[in-house]
């Protein structure tokens, strides 16, 4: 059945669903003391926040994210989260965009990951807010048809109908998270990181597929594999073998879009064994199949 934006809450509960993988949702939100969600099985879609006002607090298992005028704060689907508005703050003003990300979003978010699935930005250059603001006021005009105009009253939520609007939505979100991630302080960028790590990064990017496992990343860097392990996670904000899905799922996202592989082949070209365990982790991750991305894709 389709979900229309007056079928949404105008606020969301806690406990109230997140919107169904597909869609491309956004809106604005300007939310007092005492709201919040909590999504202990984390939602079907990313998650973008962008504050323009006030603070909010964002977290994900023992990891918080402060939400502050002109950061950017996301979660990737099925990781449990709760924000509110944080303790103190008299208001969060925010913009919140749910969708699917594009394959090349999470290589730029990977650097910003404070925990699994939850990336943190430093807040982009108070010069950017406007053009990022504006980018989510497109979104939310271009979800009425293209030329239309955001509504204008308190707290508006829209879903983008159709090919053409859902495609100007996305495009205007890649704009906001570009202009974020790219003008984030070099000095903030992977704070802590550690050659070992970016060693073993560089050999997953260079060739996903290979059987990748926590030892022979271990070994190609010189440290056990419990050390390895804990040290990855640390400073990476996820686990190499998570760090290996990723990739791998970002590389046959690429090959779905720039070749005629048969899905059974993308899938073994990606370092998936089972088409059938492809098809079920790339559906999660991207929120249609195989075949229907591809499909999307090439419209």
């Amino acid at each position: 059945m389709p979900v229309r934006a007056e079928d949404l809450p105008g606020t969301a509960a806690a406990g109230d669903p997140s919107p169904p993988p597909g869609l491309v949702v956004t809106g604005r939100y300007d939310q007092g003391p005492g709201y919040g969600v909590n999504r202990p099985g984390g939602s079907a879609s990313w998650l973008f926040t962008f504050t323009t006002g006030g603070h909010g607090l964002i977290r994900q298992g023992a990891a918080r994210a402060h939400a502050g005028p002109g950061r950017l704060v996301v979660l990737a689907p099925g990781v449990g989260h709760r924000y509110t508005v944080a303790p103190g703050a008299g208001r969060w003003r925010f913009w919140w965009t749910h969708c699917q990300a594009r394959p090349s979003w999470t290589s730029w978010l990977a650097p910003f990951a404070v925990a699994d699935g939850l990336y943190a930005v430093p807040p982009a250059p108070e010069a950017l807010h406007g053009r990022i603001e504006a980018a989510f006021g497109r979104m939310l005009a271009d979800a009425h048809g293209p030329g239309g105009e955001a509504p204008s009253a308190p707290d508006p939520v829209a879903v983008a109908h159709g090919s053409l609007a859902r495609d100007l939505a996305l495009c205007a979100l890649e704009e906001a998270v570009l202009l974020a991630v790219a003008t984030a302080p070099t000095s903030a960028v992977r704070a802590g990181a550690d050659a070992r790590v970016r060693r073993a990064e560089e050999l997953i990017a260079a060739d996903p597929a290979a059987p990748h496992s926590v030892r022979s990343l271990a070994e190609g860097v010189a440290l056990s594999p419990s050390r390895f392990a804990h040290l990855f996670a640390d400073r990476t904000g996820r686990s190499p073998m998570r760090a290996l899905r990723e990739a791998r799922l970002r590389h046959a996202a690429r090959l779905l879009e720039a070749t005629d592989l048969t899905v059974e082949r993308v899938a073994a070209a990606s370092g998936f064994p089972s088409p059938f365990h492809f098809s079920r982790v790339f559906r999660e991750r991207y929120g249609v199949p195989p075949g229907a991305y591809r499909a999307g894709e090439r419209q």
